[in-house]
């Protein structure tokens, strides 16, 4: 018998795996692309999307390597090109909503279509849903001339290069990895501390009327709290976890990574982008009301479809089943 250390060291192995598994070939092949020079060709057709929510038109190329790297990718350009393109506050703002919404997209929609939402849906749902955020701000800001001074970029470039060797860039990977696994077992050990001390039960007590309302139920409410929290790898990665015990309806595991796909590591990363200009009230407060809504719409309309249409659309029908058969 194990102790419950060792039980939670072993859970905490179990699920940095299936993370790896999803994980180490996504960001391999981003790096070819990278090498390559392939990513400039992504940024191409966003340069309209910028003009259409009040942005530069060379802004595209943070997004598209946001997108397809990290946010710490799409910084870097960012940095590299800001001195001569100035934004406002309102426009930090509104790009860093749109990086928050969709990045990292290889890596994150393998984590969520591991879990069973259709990867196809996941992809539009997030693109669409950034631009839209993007323009709605957009308007806001405009109409009523609030942000409008140039924005105050708190970042810098130094220590942060995007021409480091293979070597160098395999050892910070190496490094990423190790990190993801005592970061997962520090979140199982936080999740007992807060389940003895009840904490977790009073949280998902005030939380149950959102929750609801948005169609997320009980079990995965707490999982919830922690993508939001901390991000969508690590939120998923115990979710794909407890999928695969059949523990999660698949239309709260849906819900809930379709919320946490939109709204995710919601300190962490809001304080990142407020360094670059961006303001709380759309990285966070935005974000975050606009990410509800998406999630409460969605389940007003999966409801109202048939079971087969959704698992056409919008959940793999194999999860389905096996949920089904293990509760």
């Amino acid at each position: 018998m194990l102790s419950e250390a060792g039980q939670l060291a072993l859970n905490a192995g179990k699920i940095t795996l299936e993370l790896f598994k999803i994980m180490i070939p996504v960001v391999i092949a981003v790096k070819v692309l990278q090498e390559l020079g392939l990513i400039g060709f992504v940024a191409a057709p966003l340069g309209p999307i910028m003009e259409v929510v009040g942005l530069p038109p060379e802004m595209g190329l943070v997004w598209a390597t946001a997108l397809i790297n990290n946010i710490y990718s799409g910084l870097i350009v960012f940095l590299s090109i800001s001195p001569d393109l100035p934004l406002t506050a309102a426009q930090a703002t509104v790009l860093g909503s749109m990086i928050l919404v969709a990045h990292s997209m290889p890596v994150e929609l393998r984590v969520v279509q591991s879990s069973g939402p259709r990867i196809v849906f996941q992809c539009l749902v997030r693109l669409l849903g950034a631009i839209l955020l993007g323009w709605i701000l957009h308007l806001l800001y405009c109409k009523f001339n609030l942000l409008q001074h140039p924005a105050t970029i708190l970042l810098t470039p130094e220590g942060a290069s995007s021409n480091e060797s293979l070597i160098e860039w395999g050892l910070g990977e190496l490094r990423n990895l190790i990190s993801i696994y005592f970061i997962i077992l520090t979140l199982l050990i936080v999740m007992k501390i807060l389940s003895a001390l009840r904490i977790l039960a009073a949280m998902d007590f005030l939380l149950r009327p959102v929750l609801k309302l948005m169609g997320i139920g009980p079990k995965a409410s707490a999982l919830t709290v922690v993508g939001l929290t901390m991000g969508l790898s690590y939120g998923g990665g115990m979710i794909i976890h407890e999928v695969k015990s059949g523990k999660i309806n698949p239309r709260d595991v849906f819900y809930s990574l379709t919320l946490m796909s939109l709204c995710h590591s919601v300190i962490e990363d809001t304080l990142l982008l407020m360094m670059i200009g961006g303001h709380i009230s759309g990285l966070f407060w935005g974000r975050l009301l606009f990410s509800m809504a998406i999630v409460a719409i969605m389940v007003q309309v999966t409801r109202a479809m048939p079971d087969k249409i959704n698992h056409r659309i919008f959940w793999s029908r194999q999860h389905a089943k096996t949920a089904k058969e293990t509760t």
